[in-house]
């Protein structure tokens, strides 16, 4: 395998994000978190050091990626319980050294076989927004304990019990609380409050957690037990469902609160009926890689698949900054406008994957950037069925609005395999609905479906159907060079997962940076969108004025994604990488750290 380059051009050197948050003076210190780490044996990246540490545990006890990156997941639901645990779902990329072959789960969680598309309507006008999150309607039957199980099973070395055991432990031993955790339960502090479950767990005696305590959620360790033990047969046929069923049909709110919070149609049989779905990956042919992601019913495979078609015909490692940024998000742009249009749950609608990544299309919509001047959104779609170069298709589909609440997690172990995980609640802190004596909240999946169609008289295939998985944009990556890996990444953040894993891939496969300078250096996200979101760091380069000289116009947003990866090294090392100060800084670890 050919070495990539580790040097970053002086451009993008001095693009460092420079932010950080100190906890209270006096304050316990949360466990060290370190960006990156190099050594052998394998590697662990995701944004907190106890799920890393629950990771190379595993690692070093003869587990592999599969069973590692299980262990990592269900740690996060202990310490990051708003983006992840029982509750929500995610996508799971794996490559497998011994035969060479990339597989997938997909276990988005899916709506009641009962809704239909009016699921989020009243009187024939859409709910409010916050109304539908904060309800049992928008909680969509869970899919992350079936795809552990899946993926342990089918992959792992160990057995699903054992990868249980760190989370837990870290349950019932307890974790540190940090400023973020406690930022983000500030963030959910009135809804919290409205539902007893959720406020004993998170809100003890009616104040939010104190950073540097600790905090233990012996429930959580009881359910995770009971997992282990009876596997998930507990939860889609068992008890462990029966007290998820009566907490979305009978959301628990405190009768004082004056909150409507509506029920949802999840029922036993919705459960009994849920499978993950085993599928082949997205692929796509980029210069000298082959780049492995998830296909619908998730966008991101075939939107960050398509950018990527858009930009390869170009020199992207000889543009200029200005160049380089500006057809980065052309082709954000471009393929967001066929995102909205064409991507929702296959078994639904006729989603054309292959079209959409064809050389022929990519090619046909690629000619539309000029590097004069930048595209105006919303720009409107192609016809990936019958390309025609330059050519827009149909009305405008505007961008849905994403929840942000996510985690994603990238894993290695000493026998070359990979794991690339995305999971999720949706919200931070999903539904806010937790379910009682279970020790773990809910997602609010649902509110990703589409209320109304976005552009009436115009398909939309991403409206509520029953049984429908709800179009996600996660977009775990695994990148081979000669059959052999060279990287993986992902990231959290709604709609910017997509921008944010294309920002990480360019960086690091073309614009000569390491992978931690890679997730880094300074984020923009265009999502079809008049104005571009990008972070303070951004707007402050001076590629600033030259790309709105060119039409380009940004509006600011604190921060963009929280991204990590792991890189096979020529001589066999592992690379792990994590945001240096993105979400409080993630956690990035190695078996055997090189000297």
């Amino acid at each position: 395998m050919r070495a990539l380059a580790r040097i970053a051009p002086p451009l993008l050197l001095a693009t460092a994000l420079v932010c950080a948050t100190a906890g209270p003076a006096g304050a316990a210190a949360p466990p060290p978190k370190v960006p990156e780490a190099v050594g052998w044996g394998g590697a662990v990246a995701s944004v907190d050091a106890d799920a890393t540490a629950a990771g190379i545990e595993v690692l070093r006890k003869g587990g592999n990626a599969v069973d590692a990156a299980v262990a990592v997941a269900a740690a996060l639901g202990v310490t990051e319980p708003y983006s992840a645990g029982i509750g929500g779902g995610g996508y799971f990329v794996y490559y497998d050294h011994d035969t060479g072959r990339v597989h997938t789960i997909d276990g988005r969680e899916t709506a009641s076989r009962k809704a239909d598309a009016s699921l989020f309507l009243e009187g024939g006008k859409p709910l409010p927004f916050a109304d539908a999150v904060t309800s049992g309607l928008s909680i969509g039957v869970p899919g992350s304990p079936a795809t552990w199980e899946t993926a342990v099973r089918q992959w792992g070395k160990r057995s699903f019990a054992d990868a249980l055991k760190p989370a837990q432990r870290i349950a019932e031993q307890g974790f540190a609380v940090d400023q973020t955790f406690q930022d983000q339960t500030a963030l959910n502090q009135d809804r919290f409050k409205d539902f007893p479950a959720t406020a004993k767990l998170f809100l003890p005696g009616g104040k939010l957690p104190v950073v540097g305590s600790t905090f233990r959620n012996p429930e959580l360790a009881a359910t995770y037990r009971q997992l282990g033990a009876e596997g998930t047969a507990a939860l889609y046929r068992g008890d462990l469902g029966a007290d998820i069923v009566r907490t979305i049909q009978h959301p628990p709110v405190d009768p004082a609160a004056g909150r409507n919070a509506r029920p949802g149609q999840v029922d036993a049989a919705d459960l009994a009926a849920y499978q993950v779905r085993r599928q082949q990956p997205t692929h796509v042919a980029y210069r000298d890689y082959d780049l492995y992601s998830i296909a619908p019913s998730s966008s991101g495979g075939t939107t960050v698949g398509e950018a990527l078609g858009i930009l390869e015909d170009g020199d992207v490692a000889r543009y200029d900054g200005t160049q380089y940024y500006h057809h980065f998000l052309e082709a954000s742009r471009i393929s967001f406008a066929d995102r909205n249009r064409w991507v929702g749950d296959p078994a639904f609608n006729d989603v054309p994957t292959k079209e959409l990544l064809s050389p022929r299309y990519v090619a046909s919509r690629a000619c539309l950037i000029s590097p004069d001047r930048a595209l105006t959104s919303p720009l409107a779609p192609g016809d990936p069925r019958h390309p025609a170069d330059c050519a827009n298709a149909g009305a405008v589909q505007p961008e849905p609005y994403e929840g942000l609440s996510t985690s994603h997690l990238t894993v290695a172990d000493r026998w070359g395999n990979v794991v690339s995980y995305t999971l999720t609640l949706e919200q931070t802190g999903g539904s806010g609905i937790t379910v009682p004596g279970r020790g773990f909240l809910l997602n609010n999946e649902l509110t990703d479906f589409s209320f109304t169609p976005l552009t009436p008289g115009v398909p939309d295939p991403n409206l509520p159907g029953p049984g429908k998985r709800p179009r996600s944009s996660l977009s775990p990556t695994i990148v081979l060079r000669d059959g052999e890996p060279v990287l993986a990444a992902g990231s959290p953040g709604g709609a910017t997962i997509i921008t944010t894993t294309l920002q990480v891939l360019l960086g690091r496969l073309d614009r000569g940076l390491s992978l931690e300078q890679a997730i880094a250096v300074p984020r923009a996200s265009q999502r079809n969108t008049a104005a571009t979101q990008a972070e303070p760091a951004f707007l402050a380069l001076p590629e600033r004025a030259r790309l709105e000289a060119l039409g380009q116009v940004f509006t600011s947003t604190p921060e963009i994604g929280a991204a990590t990866g792991v890189e096979r090294l020529p001589d066999g090392r592992w690379v792990a990488a994590a945001e240096p100060v993105r979400r409080g800084g993630g956690s990035a670890a190695v078996v055997r750290p090189a000297p």
